[in-house]
């Protein structure tokens, strides 16, 4: 793979495109744009621990999701531009802050830089590195981050072709997700702890959308007979809230009931899969960080 985004082929799109002339798919250039830098508590318990997730929320995004709580960022592009060097500080400030881990949350579209960057820091980092996307990933791109990632942490958004095009518009999404997962975890075949905080492994996020039980379902069973049960974790989510163009598809213009949502969690504990479960509470936008560019 080139290296410097002039034909860039990182995310399943494969656009081509010169980066440094025009943005991609992704709406991004060549150079890395991010929103914030903080310790982030409302990860998974294992991620965010007492002292919180050193999370820096990349701008841009090649998914296009209709219900995407961070849209500022992924569909409008609210950022600030940084060098690689900067990249690289910021990891070591949040270190220092006390993050239980560095949390790159939408990397895909800048994984050179990422690299990049943990080389000129990695002889300082001493806490796991969290690579947080939405799973639409191609294996290729996660074979260069080999050796820099210690935890993976995607989602595994749709199992159906025609809600991820009617949604996301990404017809192809769960043939390169599930790809990508299981290479996430050939990566990372087995959950390694420090206490209760995670050191090495998977977390499998699942967000159940509204009227989409069955879909979830198909997701927790391709789970159970693509991986073994007891080397990730599932994350649960309930907290579907109707935000930026959701509404022009009425269907899915409302939370996800009660009901919903222990049929998706009875099938989990029926192939016994471990994890984490949310509140209906979560489902709620107070939880969406204030993206003020703080740390960048």
């Amino acid at each position: 793979m080139n290296s410097n985004y002039s034909n860039c082929k990182l995310c399943p799109r494969q656009c081509g495109t010169n980066r440094s002339i025009t943005a991609g798919v992704c709406g991004s250039g060549d150079k890395v744009k991010a929103a914030k830098a903080c310790l982030h508590y409302w990860e998974e318990p294992p991620i965010s621990g007492k002292n919180g997730s050193g999370a820096v929320f990349f701008s841009g995004c090649s998914l296009k999701c209709c219900f995407c709580q961070n849209y500022q960022l992924s569909h409008d592009g609210f950022g600030r531009e940084i060098t690689t060097e900067r990249l690289g500080n910021i990891f070591l400030e949040l270190q220092e802050q006390g993050a239980e881990n560095i949390n790159l949350v939408n990397p895909t579209h800048y994984v050179y830089s990422i690299i990049k960057a943990l080389d000129m820091v990695k002889h300082k980092l001493n806490i796991p590195v969290v690579y947080n996307s939405g799973g639409y990933d191609r294996v290729e791109t996660l074979r260069l981050l080999k050796g820099y990632i210690d935890i993976y942490l995607p989602d595994l958004k749709y199992f159906s072709s025609d809600l991820s095009k009617k949604y996301s518009q990404t017809p192809d999404y769960f043939e390169y997700a599930s790809k990508a997962i299981l290479e996430m975890h050939n990566q990372q075949p087995e959950l390694m702890w420090n206490g209760n905080l995670l050191q090495k492994g998977l977390i499998i996020r699942h967000l159940i959308l509204p009227g989409c039980r069955h879909d979830s379902i198909k997701i927790i069973k391709w789970l159970s007979e693509n991986l073994p049960v007891d080397s990730f974790l599932l994350s649960l989510m309930s907290q579907y809230t109707p935000t930026y163009n959701s509404s022009k598809f009425p269907e899915i213009n409302r939370k996800v009931t009660t009901f919903e949502y222990n049929s998706v969690l009875d099938q989990v504990i029926k192939l016994n899969i471990n994890g984490y479960t949310q509140d209906k509470k979560s489902a709620s936008l107070k939880y969406t960080p204030d993206f003020n560019l703080n740390g960048i």
